[in-house]
């Protein structure tokens, strides 16, 4: 290209013109030009190298506060799922922890809600399930209590068989031995053999507690020693609030009454007066009785007295002291005037008597055979089944029964727990669990006594009293260590049936045959002595009209006929001929076969010392022993229950034995008679419990449980017992005044509770026992997990998703995750008439609103949404 200069004239544009001063000039530039370059070069990639390293770095320091496993990323997901971060923690924490739960989860049709604890259950049902589906076997490596479990779950799911045996069984046990339902029998019942007294004891034998409770408990006083115990029994409703006014539960239980009356009969023409007679007798009896809360929060709830006493104390018409006695003796226990007995509910059982008096013996039978067969209908076919389906649908909400096999799961479950536990444990439960539980109990026991320290509005004696307690309390986790043990001595004794024949001690017993069931070893024998004495008379006027010749030509052939057996062959041949017709038979037995039973009939005992010695499993002895037919099953076992109750009176109290709860149920106890805690396996389960979880995922769900049953031994009635669990004053009068203006706080707090979904207020003097426990064991398990942290810093990792929450705002919310639920309205309402447990939202409102630490963690100001300005304090 040219270029114009300034003189007009074209020139080259020549770089290397003057050459020597422009090629020194450019080979410098050239090189300041590389050393920039490369210092940028250098520069960019020294940058590069530092912010992937601190890229790097922060992408590991992240890595590392994050809990990856399997169980962390389980719990982040359950969690996440259940929050509705829109809701503000201090305005309603429980909406904010369990809102999304709510919205998404729905009432499966065969229950009344749903929950955390729900969820839990429903997995261990199944399992239970899982566990006695296998057929039985009778080989020598199954305990004979598991084969049994088996054998009676099978005959629990077998419906076609209960269809087929229908309920003869049962109606034949009501019309033979109980005189008979009068309401299937209209104006033909017969009044004249009815005898209350006679007929309860009868039904105690099966285990029915009807009107009035009698049992065998540990003595209050004595906790060494068991007492005799008699007080209300239940109501069909359950609690005497339903019986104030007429309500839809009242008229659904009216209409189960009839219409199961109308299933059982043609004859209805008494049932519409009966049904209502039968409601109108519970309804007044319901006046006097002790609703939960009155026979929880109530002072020297019980009176003591004696055998020998009691009558005079009581001084009814009904004759308890003869009931004691008979029922006790009827399981082989033979009481005496000087021995314990422990009255409950005094007023009730008075004025129920006087109330008995004025009533028809109709009415009463009436009364008692319904409340049998209402316990019953459970075990009866789908017809039966339905019409208490009906009721329930009412009374809880369900719209459908629940599955055979988890019905069933449930019965053998609830009645051979330990058998079925021996099994559970092996396949299901982690024993790590059990091991760090002990550790968290420790840790959270040293919280409360820390906290009891702290007290100041107890008195040093009663302070130093209630230490020792809680040093003193005994605590139960898993299971009893015999059942992992390959020794099955204790679970096969476990289910011992103890009387399974009947030992004639005298002649005196052996007359109370009469109109009784003798058990002996080949089966039942029902009614071998009857009087029959209209059949006497008769026959004594037909033998006046009859000759001497007729008379002894018939005494002398049933003699003849009787022997025929031990004739020569001629004559058994005459027989023979008679037995085609009469039985059918076409042979004559084996004369071995015939010989050995002659032998074993006549000499039996004898016979029998070689049988047991050759073919007997002495293991065998005594077990529960099932067959097929489940409604014979069920019989059975109330049979043993009441027998077990009865008996354990004259045993030593076993203080460390495991509890009354097998291992395999979804909850936890306290037992003040013993200062005891039972954490079953059940429950130590996630999402209550991992061995892999961080430590304020466990702390915050079964740690808050574990201070909750600690706190049980020091709430209103726990704690009226002592350290030895004998309920005797220990307390100062002025520690008590002082706890009971705390315990009123919590009352008045929880009482001006609205309970979503029922617009009722919650019922504070009901449920206080539980809140106290709820508030204690909130505190004890945060600041237990406190203690922990200290010593074991930056161990607990957070979860994937949730890593913006602190370790202790984790704690409360997975505490309030435990308490996530969902109810039908009629659940809802009953729980508030009747449970002393508030519902899950005031389980969580509650205690946090007490707290200052969850204001502190969640940066809440008293007086914000639920948090309380006065907070209420217990311990």
């Amino acid at each position: 290209m040219a270029a114009q200069f300034s003189d007009g004239t074209l020139k080259s544009l020549n770089l290397f013109e003057n050459s020597q001063t422009s090629q020194s000039r450019s080979k410098k530039i050239f090189i300041l030009l590389g050393i920039l370059v490369g210092l940028l070069a250098i520069s960019t990639a020294v940058l590069a190298v530092i912010i992937a390293m601190k890229s790097k770095t922060t992408e590991n320091n992240m890595n590392n506060e994050l809990c990856t496993t399997p169980y962390c990323v389980k719990a982040a997901n359950y969690l996440i799922e259940s929050m509705d971060e829109t809701v503000e923690p201090c305005e309603d924490f429980y909406n904010f922890v369990c809102g999304t739960w709510i919205k998404n989860s729905r009432i499966p049709d065969d229950a009344d809600a749903i929950s955390t604890f729900n969820l839990l259950r429903t997995q261990l049902d199944y399992n239970v399930v899982d566990l006695l589906t296998p057929s039985p076997r009778n080989d020598t490596n199954e305990p004979k209590a598991i084969t049994n479990a088996r054998i009676l779950y099978h005959s629990c799911i077998n419906e076609q068989n209960i269809e087929d045996e229908d309920i003869d069984l049962i109606l034949s046990l009501v019309n033979k031995q109980l005189g008979g339902w009068p309401i299937l029998q209209g104006s033909s019942w017969n009044n004249s053999t009815f005898n209350l007294l006679n007929l309860l004891l009868k039904l105690r034998q099966y285990n029915n507690d009807i009107i009035f409770g009698i049992g065998t408990s540990i003595d209050e006083k004595n906790s060494q020693e068991y007492d005799i115990a008699i007080g209300q029994s239940d109501l069909g409703l359950g609690q005497r609030q339903y019986y104030s006014n007429e309500s839809k539960i009242t008229t659904a239980y009216k209409q189960f009454i009839y219409d199961l009356a109308t299933a059982l009969t043609n004859d209805t023409s008494m049932i519409d007066k009966d049904v209502k007679d039968i409601f109108d007798f519970e309804k007044e009896i319901a006046k006097h009785y002790w609703t939960t809360d009155e026979r929880r929060n109530r002072p020297n709830a019980t009176v003591r007295t004696t055998v020998g006493n009691l009558t005079r104390l009581l001084n009814t018409s009904f004759d308890f002291t003869n009931y004691l006695k008979s029922a006790y003796l009827s399981s082989e226990v033979n009481i005496v005037n000087d021995d314990i007995v422990t009255v409950g509910e005094l007023e009730y059982l008075y004025n129920v008597s006087s109330i008995i008096d004025g009533t028809s013996s109709r009415i009463l039978q009436n009364y008692v055979i319904w409340r049998f067969l209402m316990h019953r209908v459970d075990n009866m076919p789908k017809r039966f089944r339905s019409i208490k389906e009906n009721f329930q649908h009412v009374f809880r909400g369900t719209t459908a029964e629940q599955s055979r096999k988890i019905i069933c799961g449930n019965y053998v479950n609830g009645n051979m727990g330990f058998a079925v536990s021996k099994l559970y444990i092996k396949k299901y439960f982690d024993d790590n669990a059990r091991n760090q539980s002990f550790e968290m109990i420790g840790n959270i026991r040293k919280a409360f006594i820390n906290m009891l320290e702290q007290t100041t509005w107890m008195d040093e004696t009663s302070k130093n009293r209630a230490i020792e307690k809680a040093k003193a309390i005994d605590e139960k986790i898993g299971y009893p260590d015999y059942l992992a043990s390959d020794n099955v001595t204790q679970l096969e004794t476990e289910y011992a049936e103890v009387s399974n024949i009947l030992v004639l001690f005298d002649l005196k017993k052996f007359s109370r045959a009469f109109f009784l069931s003798i058990i002996v070893c080949c089966g039942i024998i029902q009614y071998i002595f009857n009087s029959e004495l209209e059949y006497l008379y008769n026959v004594s006027s037909i033998i006046d009209g009859t000759s001497s010749r007729i008379l002894q030509n018939y005494v002398i052939w049933r003699f003849l006929m009787h022997r025929v057996d031990n004739m020569p062959k001629r004559f058994r041949s005459i027989k023979e001929n008679f037995q085609h017709v009469f039985r059918g038979t076409t042979a004559e037995q084996s004369r071995k076969i015939i010989c050995g039973n002659y032998v074993n009939g006549n000499m039996g005992f004898a016979v029998s010392k070689l049988y047991i010695k050759k073919y007997f499993d002495d293991n065998a002895r005594n077990q529960y022993i099932f067959n097929s037919s489940y409604i014979s099953n069920v019989l059975k076992l109330l049979q043993i229950k009441a027998k077990t109750d009865f008996q354990i009176l004259r045993k030593p109290v076993d203080r460390k034995a495991w509890g009354f709860s097998a291992p395999t149920v979804v909850n936890a106890f306290y037992a003040p008679s013993k200062n005891q805690i039972t954490f079953p396996a059940g429950i130590l389960q996630m999402p209550f419990f991992d061995k892999d979880a961080p430590k304020y995922l466990n702390y915050g769900a079964i740690g808050v449980v574990i201070g909750h049953e600690i706190t049980h031994g020091f709430d209103n009635s726990g704690r009226q017992f002592d350290k030895d669990g004998n309920r005797i004053p220990w307390w100062t009068d002025a520690t008590i005044q002082e706890f009971n203006n705390r315990k009123t706080c919590i009352v008045n707090q929880y009482s001006n509770y609205t309970v979503p979904q029922t617009n009722m207020k919650a019922n504070g003097n009901q449920t206080q026992g539980e809140d106290i426990a709820d508030n204690g064991g909130l505190r004890e398990a945060f600041f237990a997990y406190q203690k922990w942290t200290k010593a074991n810093p930056s161990v607990d990792k957070k979860l994937p998703g949730l890593s913006k929450y602190t370790p202790e705002q984790m704690f409360f919310i997975n505490y309030a995750h435990t308490w996530c639920s969902k109810m039908t309205d009629s659940y809802a309402r009953n729980r508030v008439l009747s449970d002393v447990h508030s519902l899950g939202p005031l389980r969580v409102i509650g205690p946090t609103s007490n707290f200052v630490e969850f204001d502190r963690v969640f940066n809440c100001r008293p007086g914000q949404g639920n948090s309380r300005v006065e907070k209420c304090i217990v311990w």
